[in-house]
């Protein structure tokens, strides 16, 4: 069984460019601490890859609707939450990817070839499909 566990600390800029918001922005945010951060000892701000799973969801909601859903496929399904891959389980034919939804979690059981196809890796942004009691995986 292969288990991946992610990365846990990011530079500002680069959780700027996660979130789809200015670096000036991510910035203002961890002054007023809507964002909390982990100080190193030359007293730079480190970013915890879980601080961004609050946040997420506001990336697909920003801009005109026709554009919120262009990095993914069109579908009619509009159940569509997005997250982190925090932990991806791969046994024989089957794999268990977990996404982190807004300081929530959710699993879904598909096939490794889906794994493969979709080039999941942990930390990549990913949305859940919610269809009746069923939950696919789609990667942005």
């Amino acid at each position: 069984m292969l288990t991946m566990k992610p990365t846990t600390l990011l530079l500002p800029r680069d959780a700027a460019k996660v979130l789809g918001v200015s670096y000036p922005t991510l910035k203002q945010w961890i002054y007023k601490k809507k964002i909390r951060t982990i100080k190193t000892a030359g007293g730079h701000h480190r970013v915890p890859e879980t601080e961004l799973d609050k946040f997420l969801h506001m990336k697909s909601a920003r801009g005109p609707v026709s554009e919120r859903r262009d990095n993914y496929r069109r579908i009619s399904g509009r159940n569509q939450l997005v997250g982190r891959v925090t932990e991806i389980k791969i046994d024989g034919l089957m794999a268990q990817i977990r996404l982190s939804i807004g300081g929530q979690h959710i699993t879904s059981i598909i096939t490794a070839d889906a794994v493969r196809e979709l080039r999941l890796k942990v930390g990549d942004t990913a949305a859940a499909l919610i269809k009746s009691t069923e939950i696919m995986i789609i990667k942005s």
